[in-house]
Formats: C-alpha cells, sequence, structure tokens
C-alpha cells in the first residue's frame, strides 16, 4: 500500500482572477486559509482585474 494521502482528497478553490480551480498544495499546508491566488502571476494581476471590472 502506498504513503501518503490520495490526490483526489485534496481541497480546492477558485482563482478571482483567471476564475480556474486550484488544488491544495504541500508548500501551503500552513496558511491555506489565507490562499487566495493560484499564483505569483495572478496575485500580481488582481488589480487589473479589478479595475476592468467597475
Amino acid at each position: 500500500m502506498k504513503k501518503g494521502s490520495s490526490k483526489n482528497n485534496r481541497p480546492s478553490k477558485i482563482c478571482p482572477v483567471c476564475e480556474r480551480p486550484f488544488e491544495w498544495r504541500k508548500a501551503w499546508r500552513n496558511c491555506w486559509d489565507e490562499v487566495v491566488y493560484c499564483s505569483e502571476r495572478c496575485r500580481r494581476r488582481k488589480s487589473k482585474v479589478l479595475d476592468s471590472s467597475q
């Protein structure tokens, strides 16, 4: 039997910038509740998306 958890049981969220789903990553294990964006690129583009929607 394999060690670790199944990839099917990972939590996911929707990125507000690109509107794509993204899954939990090991690097985010201590701060998953604060994670909003799927990537550094989306985090940098957040102001452009907010400005264009108004």
